[in-house]
């Protein structure tokens, strides 16, 4: 059985995106700051049928993050599919933003992503195969001076995925970001068509695959 792993699940894009794969006969590893919350999406996907378990991790920490990817592996022998998830959605203008609160927003929205393509590479790389998915965002197209440190945020991991997507091309790692366009609410029409994007990112041929694909609803 395949395993998928969520890092930063929510009950948005991170529920609605483990359980297309769980569909797909994938076991789901969901980790989160909070373990409480993070067992109940768990628990949601287990009563519905699918193998799921929660794991504590926190994506400011780079510790945190290499040890939750050790952990599964250990487990599961190996991780088929990394989902990045995590992000700090703080509203605040240049000169609202705490000065003390930026770099750890950075550590969310980027950093914790960069370290997790780290920890799970080299036995992809081992494999010849896997998949990392970035759920990026419109702010990397558009920025917005009311929301910063989220805008730089994901234009990092959009130019993690374009950066990435050549050399791991080449070793059979597929990695892609779906830039969402628009809010998703939990348990939205949103969040599972970003999670139907991720699915067919994941289901490209070899020869087809691509480093981004944008959603926004046709109303927007």
């Amino acid at each position: 059985m395949k395993t998928f792993l969520s890092i930063g699940t929510g009950p948005g894009i991170g529920f609605a995106t483990a359980e297309r794969f769980a569909k797909e006969g994938f076991q789901v590893v969901l980790a989160a700051r909070s373990i409480a919350k993070t067992q109940e999406l768990a628990e949601r996907l287990t009563k519905s049928g699918y193998k799921a378990i929660a794991r504590k991790g926190d994506s400011s920490d780079p510790k945190s993050v290499a040890e939750l990817v050790a952990e599964v592996q250990e487990q599961h022998g190996s991780i088929d599919v990394l989902h990045y998830n995590a992000a700090s959605t703080r509203k605040a203008t240049l000169s609202e933003q705490p000065r003390d609160s930026f770099n750890s927003d950075l550590a969310v929205n980027i950093g914790g992503a960069l370290v997790a393509a780290q920890a799970v590479a080299p036995k992809m790389e081992e494999q010849k195969s896997g998949a990392i998915l970035l759920t990026g965002g419109g702010f990397a197209l558009a920025p917005s001076p009311d929301y910063l440190s989220i805008s730089i945020g994901k234009a990092g991991i959009r130019a993690l995925a374009h950066g990435l997507f050549e050399p791991f091309r080449e070793k059979g790692i597929h990695v892609a970001t779906v830039t969402v366009c628009t809010f998703v609410s939990p348990g939205s029409e949103e969040a599972s068509s970003v999670a139907e994007h991720f699915w067919h990112l994941y289901s490209q041929p070899k020869d087809s695959w691509t480093a981004e694909t944008n959603y926004a609803p046709a109303s927007t």
